[in-house]
């Protein structure tokens, strides 16, 4: 967790350190949850491209188990109830970012066995339920996404367990009206990523604030620190 009013603080001094204009909690809470938003997406664009590197045997130094274990902390299971072979996704505890795994407890037989459900797109989907070969069975479901929806098949399938990663929670800075900070929601990333936040909330508060100088600057601190972290 990373404190939304530590942020919001170095923000604020580093912003009006030359009088370059007052960011409101309105226009602060904005860039914050655009800021988290860019990091939170950055991680899977790294992990790919390090997954291609040879790693190394220090578990603190190897960036792939570090972007994991970042991630990690936003991975959820639940199980989910359907009709007609469609589960919502609207109905899992956090909103989904990414889903990880979909499998179904196939009770059929003794003892119920854990079956994965295979990924599939829809007109593969549609294809294979065509065919009595590939027609899929309760020892070899598969499902695809539609919009915010999972459809499974075969239609006997009425309850899944689902793993997935979530969307950070929104953060929030609040006065309520005082100026002074009553109230917030902190940021969900890791505590290492305090120092790339206020970077990124600083460069967007340069557009807000027409400040060129502002933007670049933190633009350029930006970039600094991911040749570090990709030499």
């Amino acid at each position: 967790m990373v404190s939304i009013d530590t942020v919001y603080q170095r923000v604020l001094a580093l912003a009006n350190k030359e009088q370059r204009g007052y960011i409101t909690p309105q226009e602060f809470n904005l860039f914050a949850n655009q800021a988290q938003m860019d990091i939170f997406e950055q991680y899977f664009y790294d992990l790919n491209q390090f997954r291609r590197l040879p790693g190394n045997d220090t578990m603190y130094a190897d960036m792939v188990d570090i972007l994991e274990e970042k991630i990690e902390r936003f991975h959820q299971g639940q199980a989910l109830s359907g009709t007609s072979n469609v589960f919502d996704t609207n109905n899992l505890n956090h909103e989904l970012y990414r889903l990880k795994q979909v499998r179904f407890n196939n009770t059929s037989v003794t003892p119920y066995v854990g079956v994965k459900v295979e990924k599939t797109i829809h007109d593969k989907f549609m294809l294979a339920r065509s065919s009595p070969l590939t027609s899929p069975t309760l020892m070899r479901p598969i499902y695809y996404l539609r919009n915010t929806s999972i459809i499974v098949a075969p239609a006997e399938i009425t309850s899944i367990d689902v793993n997935y990663i979530r969307k950070p929670v929104k953060v929030e800075w609040n006065s309520l009206g005082t100026g002074l900070y009553v109230s917030g929601v902190d940021f969900e990333l890791h505590p290492s990523e305090e120092t790339k936040l206020v970077i990124k909330i600083l460069g967007l508060a340069g557009i807000t604030l027409k400040d060129p100088a502002l933007y670049q600057i933190a633009g350029a601190e930006d970039n600094k620190n991911i040749q570090q972290e990709k030499q």
